[in-house]
């Protein structure tokens, strides 16, 4: 199954840039409520900013380069930031992205939560512990507390310490509605349109089942990660900082798919960690940076476009074994991200995503990369809704040009997929 669609005209993608977005929801939760907190700190280095631990900015690794961070450096000890709302929360979870710069900020040695009482702060009661990880959020769930103050302590360890984003939530992190393992708990109103949708890709796609190179395959050949290679299929020069934010921002789409399955329904991934491997260009001096951060691969030409090395790709090696691959499996990448120069729309399978350069540079700091997300949908199977609308439902991701941000239906839809194929990884 090789989906490649056209995802939208050029004028109705005119029309969506100017569609307002909404604001992320917490993944696998309802709204986040930290960002409707003021933060404060007990300390903030002079270059850094509190108030990016609840700018709703996901972060793509724990050493954000690319987006604002709230750091200490060079205090060390007992540090803490505090999120502030002007009336009580009912709150029972959290969870917090640690900034570690390899440097002089790293992870802590220990962290937890307080809220305030009205006369002093006392620490919540963790049901499970804190944990303490690079590159992903750490989740707690507590007895719930109302309180209008809710304050990340940190202890330091070898350094400095730092967060880069913290999140409340007023329900359980993988809860019960629909977290349980093997639950499937749909909105009434959406299990109609959502067997409608499960059925006419089993009468439409004749190897829906037999076919093992969908996006939930690469995450589980992985264990839970996923590599991509840049095509760049343009002649505009890409400085290293642009280079940084094209992965970041990446990452950042690629994460609001992955955050539709938190806790839900035996979903066995907090995170899904995102790194790009390599870039692929027709001239060397188009890259303009000269680290090798990533793999570079000049003028291979496929499909009339550059191609990042076919013994590393996941598409053209799908035993998961990469003996070719110069540096081995580390180097491999599961997925392409395609940008050409001058292309309205896109296309999306399971060999990546191809959307146009300019629109995609030029929406490097949007929240919805919607084109993008569109066909990242594809490489998890989801299907395109040309000639067809399921009923009672209108205007999601997943029918093109009626929507720029992952819609309820759509989450659904993706959950469906996990639902049918889950038995495969022994889930």
């Amino acid at each position: 199954m090789r989906l490649r669609r056209l995802a939208v005209p050029a004028a109705v993608l005119v029309a969506l840039l100017g569609i307002p977005v909404a604001a992320n929801a917490a993944p696998g939760q309802g709204d986040n409520l930290a960002k409707a907190a003021t933060a404060t700190a007990s300390y903030t280095s002079s270059w850094e900013s509190v108030a990016a631990v609840n700018d709703g900015i996901d972060p793509p690794t724990s050493n954000d380069t690319v987006n604002r961070r709230w750091g200490t450096w060079p205090n060390t000890g007992e540090q803490w930031v505090l999120l502030t709302w002007p009336t009580a929360q009912t709150l029972r979870s959290a969870d917090v992205y640690f900034f570690d710069d390899n440097g002089g900020v790293r992870l802590p040695a220990s962290w937890r939560l307080q809220s305030w009482n009205g006369s002093a702060y006392t620490d919540v009661t963790a049901t499970a512990g804190y944990p303490v990880a690079a590159n992903r959020y750490n989740a707690v769930n507590f007895n719930p507390v109302s309180t209008s103050r809710l304050r990340v302590v940190l202890q330091s360890g070898a350094a400095s310490v730092g967060v880069l984003e913290a999140r409340a939530y007023a329900t359980a992190i993988g809860g019960t509605d629909p977290g349980t393992p093997g639950g499937w708990n749909p909105p009434a109103n959406l299990v109609t349109p959502l067997n409608q949708v499960w059925q006419h890709q089993e009468q439409t796609y004749n190897n829906l089942y037999g076919f093992r190179n969908y996006g939930w395959d690469q995450i589980f050949a992985n264990g839970g990660s996923v590599n991509y290679c840049v095509r760049w299929d343009s002649s505009a020069p890409v400085s290293a900082a642009l280079r940084d934010r094209v992965h970041a921002s990446l990452a950042r789409q690629f994460k609001k798919w992955m955050d539709v399955m938190v806790g839900h329904n035996g979903w066995p991934y907090q995170t899904v960690p995102l790194k790009v491997v390599g870039w692929a260009v027709r001239d060397r001096s188009t890259l303009q940076w000269s680290d090798n951060s990533v793999d570079i691969y000049v003028n291979n030409i496929r499909e009339n476009a550059p191609q990042c090395s076919e013994p590393c790709g996941r598409f053209f090696n799908q035993s998961g074994s990469y003996p070719n691959c110069p540096g081995g499996i580390t180097h491999h990448y599961d997925m392409s991200l395609w940008l050409t120069a001058g292309m309205n729309g896109g296309a999306g399978g399971d060999w990546g995503q191809r959307i146009g350069s300019e629109y995609y540079v030029g929406a490097l700091d949007a929240d919805n990369i919607h084109i993008l997300l569109h066909e990242m949908g594809h490489t998890f199977g989801l299907d395109d809704f040309y000639d067809w609308t399921p009923t009672g439902v209108g205007g999601f991701l997943m029918q093109a040009g009626s929507a720029a941000q992952i819609t309820e239906f759509d989450a659904w839809m993706f959950r469906d997929w996990w639902r049918h194929l889950k038995s495969r990884y022994g889930r």
